[in-house]
């Protein structure tokens, strides 16, 4: 086939795909008119705003257009790999999206498992209903809890000194060591019901023939687990871990703000808290954006390498 009847099919290719979308259109007017609400909301207030990235190559201040500002390059790139602390801070940062990613991702599949295991419907949707209404609550209000919680004064310190287990109350949340596992453990249990939702919707999709086969096999509820519900929802884990790994970067901002102090710095600092001291508080909007602008590049970049990898090793990809 040469050039020109490559061309005239490729013509054709896509005179067929746009009568084939005219047709749907005209057949799905009602689902096209509800998609197009959802697309000019991202358009206006997810794509329109990323026109503001420009200000990360120019030295920029509040008021002035592009035309009155200085071109910088990529000077506030390189200065936030310069900064004294960035290694400290890329360590926390990496170190708390991790734990995230890992125990943070695999508790709410295990509870959406163990939940599809109760057999009484009442007792089911109670559970399921409590789960994940932490998720509705201000990191605010989940960080007077903690307090509450695991202050000197608080409630675990009072239970542990009253039945002998320490004899001086432990300021928990002053200790940078256990600042991570604190961290960790407040994003999952106000997250893990909210993320196990789209696991229980997947897992009332899985053939229930399937489990029918299983029994007449001999497996047990752990086998049918194992070798019919969790490869049921292999595809749905693999494509929200894929969009979990481009968000490695962004390892929270608000929960290390009201949680973190002085006393647990060396290990709450991550890049937006980080970002937000040096670039906002500072006025230095400019190095704010760059550093935003270079982890939505590496996100996307982590994005699609694990979509490449995803596809090279298990055959499913995320597109």
């Amino acid at each position: 086939m040469n050039k020109s009847e490559q061309s005239k099919t490729l013509i054709t290719k896509k005179k067929k795909t746009f009568k084939d979308l005219l047709k749907s259109f005209r057949v799905q007017k009602e689902l096209w008119i509800i998609c197009l609400i959802a697309l000019v909301w991202v358009v206006v207030f997810c794509y329109i705003p990323m026109l503001g990235n420009w200000i990360a190559f120019f030295s920029y201040t509040p008021g002035k257009t592009m035309a009155d500002s200085t071109f910088v390059g990529l000077k506030y790139f390189k200065r936030f790999f310069s900064l004294p602390d960035v290694w400290r801070i890329l360590r926390n940062t990496l170190a708390i999206s991790t734990l995230n990613l890992t125990i943070g991702f695999a508790v709410p599949i295990a509870f959406a498992l163990l939940l599809n295991e109760l057999r009484n419907g009442f007792f089911k949707r109670f559970i399921q209903t409590i789960s994940y209404m932490p998720h509705f609550v201000s990191w605010v209000v989940v960080a007077s809890l903690m307090f509450t919680l695991l202050g000197s004064d608080g409630i675990i310190n009072e239970g542990l000194i009253k039945i002998g287990l320490l004899k001086e109350a432990v300021p928990f949340l002053n200790k940078a060591g256990l600042f991570w596992g604190i961290l960790t453990s407040a994003n999952i249990w106000k997250g893990m019901g909210w993320s196990a939702i789209i696991y229980i919707s997947a897992i009332a999709g899985v053939d229930g023939e399937l489990y029918d086969a299983g029994s007449v096999d001999g497996l047990g509820r752990f086998g049918k687990v194992w070798h019919i519900t969790l490869p049921g929802i292999a595809n749905t884990i693999i494509l929200l871990f894929i969009l979990g790994i481009g968000n490695i970067l962004s390892a929270g901002f608000e929960q290390q703000l009201l949680l973190g102090n002085t006393m647990t710095q060396e290990t709450y600092e991550v890049i937006d808290t980080y970002v937000y001291r040096y670039g906002v508080q500072m006025g230095n909007y400019s190095f704010a954006t760059a550093v935003g602008l270079m982890k939505s590049v590496f996100g996307f970049g982590l994005v699609l390498l694990a979509n490449k990898l995803s596809k090279k090793f298990t055959d499913m990809q995320l597109f």
